[in-house]
């Protein structure tokens, strides 16, 4: 069964196509494409399963082809260049649409070059992960890491078309299943206690992979997700709730090195990090905190970061793009199901938290 979501942008408003098979689907894309060139971007690990069945979806345009390194530590400019030099190799005009086939970091630097090139060139996303097809794929988030921070590059640019066929996730490692299933749990805590509570009833069903279980989960996390976005695009407001443990969690990337801990997993273990904060100043209930460890350890995430020096977490959490006036902005939770975004602590009360962190 096919879903057809919308996320609602006036004149750039675009479809999520949700569903079992789409790959296999024949003029699916065709309306978006008119015979276009399209350059496919993917990686070493997608390439050989998906990119021929994609190649077939887009029969009737001219294809290129981008095939990038795999990993969290690839997502760099000079990735980027790698998509960019072949647009320019290939001779692509302002026309051209750009086919992101992979996970997040896929759709992160593909969807990023396409924001640059030209000035802008349409893409669509082809999310084969989990992370992609619930967060990452919608939005129109797009960029690159720095050295000195996660996702410090990037461009607000949305897709045309975001194509999320659920049969991708039977390649996808258990490892990734579960890094995936750290946004979903998001989307429970900041905006609806119901959907968390069924993912506290569903969680081994979910890591079995069970259809049905999987396809709610997506549907419902992108309907919050295009929901949020429609009414708040460049994060200027309650966008900025879908960052809950990000905050931590990006910090904890940066510190660990980029792809010794996958993103969900360090959102896992940030969330975590954010639930006690919230409880620690007053916002969040100790016992909510514990449903929420709780419910990340049967989904298989960690729950506490790798050893850091509290002082050099600290610095990395500086660089969060919600910090405004040197003060770290933090998502906490007043309970499960509302979130809100805050400076609103004393700033020793974070430096204290994590020194109690990182010394227990």
């Amino acid at each position: 069964m096919l879903i057809t979501l919308s996320v609602e942008l006036g004149a750039r408003s675009y479809p999520i196509l949700i569903g079992s098979g789409l790959l296999a689907q024949r003029g699916v894309l065709d309306p978006r494409l008119r015979h276009r060139d399209v350059m496919v971007v993917t990686n070493e690990t997608v390439a050989p399963i998906y990119l021929d069945p994609v190649k077939t979806l887009l029969a009737g345009s001219p294809v290129s082809t981008v095939i990038l390194p795999d990993g969290e530590q690839h997502k760099t400019m000079a990735t980027v260049n790698l998509v960019l030099d072949a647009l320019v190799n290939a001779r692509y005009g302002r026309d051209c649409v750009i086919v992101a086939l992979g996970g997040g970091v896929v759709g992160d630097i593909a969807g990023f070059a396409a924001a640059i090139y030209q000035r802008g060139v349409d893409f669509i996303q082809v999310p084969t992960t989990l992370l992609a097809q619930v967060d990452s794929a919608v939005g129109g988030k797009t960029g690159v890491n720095h050295p000195g921070g996660k996702n410090l590059l990037g461009a607000f640019h949305q897709p045309i078309c975001v194509l999320a066929d659920t049969d991708t996730l039977r390649s996808l490692p258990d490892r990734e299943l579960a890094a995936g299933l750290a946004e979903v749990v998001k989307y429970g805590l900041i905006a609806d206690a119901d959907f968390f509570a069924w993912l506290e009833d569903q969680a081994e069903v979910l890591l079995r992979r069970d259809p049905a279980a999987l396809g709610h989960v997506i549907r419902r996390s992108c309907e919050l997700k295009a929901e949020v976005v429609g009414e708040d695009e460049h994060e200027r407001g309650r966008r900025a709730l879908l960052n809950l443990g990000h905050t931590f969690g990006h910090a904890i990337e940066l510190k660990a090195g980029y792809g010794e801990w996958l993103h969900g997993e360090a959102v896992a273990a940030g969330t975590c990090m954010a639930a006690e904060f919230s409880a620690r100043v007053g916002t969040l209930d100790p016992t909510a905190v514990e449903r929420i460890r709780q419910l990340f350890h049967r989904l298989q995430l960690p729950v506490s970061p790798p050893p850091v020096e509290p002082g050099q977490f600290l610095a990395a959490m500086g660089m969060d793009k919600k910090v405004v006036a040197g003060q770290i902005r933090l998502v906490l939770l007043d309970r499960i199901g509302s979130a809100r975004i805050t400076g609103d602590y004393a700033p020793h009360e974070l430096a204290d938290y994590l020194r109690e962190q990182f010394v227990r």
